[in-house]
């Protein structure tokens, strides 16, 4: 199986934690991306910010996207795969996580995205199809009856 360095996204396009959800949205105009890793003033990886995050946690939200810190935004732990790890540890990762994107990690820099449509790009459809079938799973808690 292929490593995720052979089909990562190359990019290092990051945020960092005290820039604002504004910011972050035109950041991610810009770059034509849906989700960006974000760095803490130690420049490591805090987590990944993405557009439905911007959407729904701020605007949705009714805060202010121009004051409002991308740093609140990012998770409690930063999920990370390296760039050396094969893409089927990449899979297990997505799917235990329930999440479509990994910022890639090589000696604790970042030098890469890896999302859900690249592994889907390279590996046979069974794998990615099963992950596909775990992110789309209805999370919400059922109703009171």
């Amino acid at each position: 199986m292929a490593s995720v360095r052979e089909v990562m996204n190359p990019s290092t396009a990051c945020v960092r934690t005290d820039s604002t959800a504004a910011d972050v949205a035109r950041r991610m105009s810009e770059l034509g991306v849906g989700a960006l890793p974000i760095s803490g003033p130690d420049n490591t990886i805090k987590g990944v910010i993405t557009d439905r995050d911007v959407v729904v946690k701020v605007v949705g939200a009714g805060r202010d996207a121009g004051t409002f810190p991308a740093g609140d935004l990012n998770q409690q732990e930063a999920a990370t795969v390296g760039a050396d790890d094969s893409t089927e540890d990449a899979l297990e990762t997505m799917k235990r996580l329930q999440v479509r994107r990994l910022p890639v990690v090589d000696r604790g820099a970042l030098v890469g995205m890896l999302s859900l449509g690249d592994l889907a790009r390279q590996l046979p459809n069974s794998p990615v199809g099963d992950l596909v079938d775990v992110l789309s799973e209805d999370r919400a808690e059922p109703a009171a009856s």
